[in-house]
């Protein structure tokens, strides 16, 4: 179930918070629970069970860790492996066939179909086990508070991939009210318009780039459909957690941000550190500083960030294309690290063409992510550069721009923090008027993006596929 869906918003939705408010606060933990399996059953119900077997497993996990100390760590490790293996045999096990294949190594692919937010509900589950091992006396004895952790349907398909300690005193007990409410909804709607106004009709301007053959693509059309890919990820998976926060308000949940402008970034580091935050921090805490980190000796810098971003292209999808997209951020990130570029950058000139540079290694690291294949991705790369020797067709450029110039601009503007600056200046400003243009103005943009909807404009989030 999509939350930029009809079904979502008019049945779902509707009658989740109903009941989720009509019942006492006693009941409705497990009211939200069913409501969240419900949700995750809706497309595949058979699906929820592998869910289910997750939660089982890890709140067993944990329990024994925090129990039974002395045979803790030996636990551990078979909880993340448990996970792991969870994951490797839906996500993993056909690529890995693949793979062999090139070395004449044949088995028969079992050909499973991947559960959608796999590698976000087993890595939240991982966490919990792991925070329950580095904190005696945290595993939650009541298994449906371990439930509604992982199978909690805001955050459940797409992230944000929360902690269990920054929520599980919230789950136990949390506050209400309306002003939270409405900004949950304020967010919802932020979330929704990013998603269906500006990600999917950006979709089409991408999709008819990388659909192009090469022989025909000429390189100003190939950095427009990135661009616009780039445009399209952004608020497609932007949006989602937007949607996702504003829910979790709505049921008095709070949320961790996900994203802070990430294309303002000044370095290509700098960008994993508004991009995805909760992922970033997930591989920092449980990977990079369980293998040293940064405090240890060059050659072994090196070596724990090569870790980190091939799992990090690994965890996006079973590919090559995903693995060397990896391995590009690892090759600017360990540049980055080694020389201290930015920051030993003085001039404002070298800042800037520095910045320059990280986006466009950033925007062009992108079309590993949309092609279809290796060779798809050469072919597409080469026409950005110009060496496929095609000129670009004026008319179709400028047929694009006629008709998707607004969402282009719109998107442009909202990778950055104007709108939002310039709505704290007006607010003390116009302390009457600025609130009821404000309310209606979301009211307007919400019945645009519904316009939408209603008219079947509606795509897949693209982050269901990791």
């Amino acid at each position: 179930m999509l939350f930029s869906s009809t079904i979502f918003l008019f049945t779902f939705l509707p009658l989740t918070l109903a009941g989720y408010y009509l019942l006492g606060k006693r009941y409705r933990n497990v009211f939200l629970l069913v409501m969240s399996l419900a949700f995750y059953a809706w497309g595949e119900p058979r699906f929820v069970l592998v869910m289910i077997a997750s939660i089982a497993l890890n709140y067993i996990f944990a329990l024994v860790i925090d129990k039974k100390r002395g045979i803790a760590k030996p636990v551990l490790i078979f909880a993340v492996a448990a996970n792991v293996g969870l994951l490797y045999v839906y996500k993993y096990l056909g690529f890995t066939s693949r793979v062999l294949a090139i070395f004449g190594i044949t088995f028969t692919d079992p050909g499973f179909i991947l559960p959608i937010g796999i590698s976000f509900f087993s890595f939240q589950a991982m966490s919990y086990v792991i925070d329950v091992y580095r904190k005696p006396g945290s595993a939650q004895l009541k298994p449906q508070n371990v439930a509604l952790y992982i199978a909690l349907f805001p955050q459940l398909v797409a992230g944000p991939i929360v902690r269990y300690g920054s929520i599980a005193s919230q789950i136990e007990s949390r506050a209400y009210s309306a002003s939270l409410f409405a900004e949950g909804v304020r967010r919802f709607i932020i979330g929704f318009a990013k998603k269906v106004i500006l990600a999917n009709n950006l979709s089409l301007i991408a999709d008819a780039a990388f659909a192009m053959p090469d022989a025909q693509r000429g390189a100003a059309y190939a950095w427009l459909g990135v661009i616009a890919y780039a445009l399209q990820l952004l608020f497609d998976f932007c949006g989602y957690s937007d949607m996702a926060i504003g829910l979790g308000k709505m049921f008095g949940f709070e949320f961790e941000e996900n994203f802070n402008y990430p294309y303002m970034t000044a370095s290509v580091s700098g960008f994993w550190n508004r991009w995805h935050i909760s992922l970033g921090l997930w591989f920092r805490d449980y990977i990079y500083f369980p293998l040293g980190g940064s405090r240890v000796k060059k050659p072994r810098l090196v070596f724990n960030l090569f870790v980190v971003w091939f799992l990090t292209g690994l965890w996006h999808g079973a590919s090559f294309n995903f693995i060397a997209w990896g391995l590009l951020y690892f090759v600017f990130v360990t540049f980055e690290k080694l020389s201290g570029i930015p920051k030993n950058l003085k001039s404002p000139f070298s800042r800037v063409f520095y910045r320059i540079i990280a986006l466009l290694v950033i925007i062009g690291g992108r079309v590993l992510f949309r092609a279809e294949g290796g060779t798809a991705a050469l072919g597409y790369s080469l026409s950005m550069i110009g060496l496929t020797g095609n000129a670009d067709n004026a008319a179709i450029l400028l047929m694009t721009f006629r008709d998707y110039w607004f969402f282009i601009a719109a998107a442009v503007v909202c990778t950055t923090p104007v709108l939002k600056r310039l709505g704290e200046k007006l607010a003390p400003r116009f302390t009457v008027a600025y609130p009821i243009v404000r309310h209606a103005a979301y009211a307007l943009v919400f019945l645009w993006a519904i316009s939408y909807i209603v008219m079947g404009a509606n795509n897949p989030f693209i982050y269901f596929n990791f």
